[in-house]
């Protein structure tokens, strides 16, 4: 009878030991989705994608580990909760570090719109200057749409930037400021061919 007892205590213990050490931790798992989200957020996924690309990919890594224990007798979260923990704490300084992404990115697409006006203005002075020959007309009009293509492309570039969102007017100038240059650079080649000065 005490050998009895003592195997049903025995058990009991067990199986607590069992479900303390197989538990989910699923507040870890909330705490660290959160900390993901925060990052998205704070637009982690604009300014720094391949840091929450990264973020993304180990999250689902640990949820795999996490589906590969539940479906285990004894089941064991230690190396999980720490994948957790480091996931989180990873999560935590992308987020930290979009503010200076952002700022860097800021920056770039100001400068650029501060040097294409340069550019635009002197687009514009050299074009009455091409040459009218027979097929100097249609280039010139080709020149003008191309131009008129660029201007537009700043003010939308201006107008995201007005609105904060700096990674997509820094993406617009960039190519209108490189449009911008390559057209410069046709309209000197063809004044430079036809000996007129600039």
């Amino acid at each position: 009878m005490k050998t009895k007892i003592f195997m049903g205590m025995a058990a009991v213990a067990f199986a607590a030991i069992l479900a303390g050490c197989g538990k989910t931790p699923q507040t870890e798992i909330d705490a660290t989705n959160a900390a993901i989200e925060a990052a998205k957020a704070a637009e982690a996924d604009i300014y720094l994608p391949a840091e929450f690309a990264a973020l993304q990919d180990k999250m689902n890594a640990v949820n795999t580990a996490v589906e590969e224990q539940k479906g285990k007798l004894l089941k064991k979260f230690t190396t999980v909760k720490e994948d957790l923990a480091a996931v989180t704490a990873e999560a935590n300084q992308v987020a930290a570090n979009v503010v200076a992404k952002k700022d860097e990115v800021k920056a770039q697409a100001q400068t650029l719109m501060n040097d294409i006006k340069a550019v635009v203005e002197e687009n514009a002075k050299l074009l009455p200057k091409l040459p009218r020959g027979k097929e100097g007309a249609a280039v010139i009009e080709q020149i003008k749409a191309d131009l008129g293509t660029v201007d537009t492309a700043v003010a939308e570039a201006q107008g995201l930037f007005d609105k904060g969102a700096f990674m997509d007017a820094y993406n617009k100038i960039k190519a209108a400021s490189e449009k911008a240059n390559a057209l410069n650079t046709e309209i000197k080649e063809v004044l430079t061919k036809a000996r007129i000065r600039f």
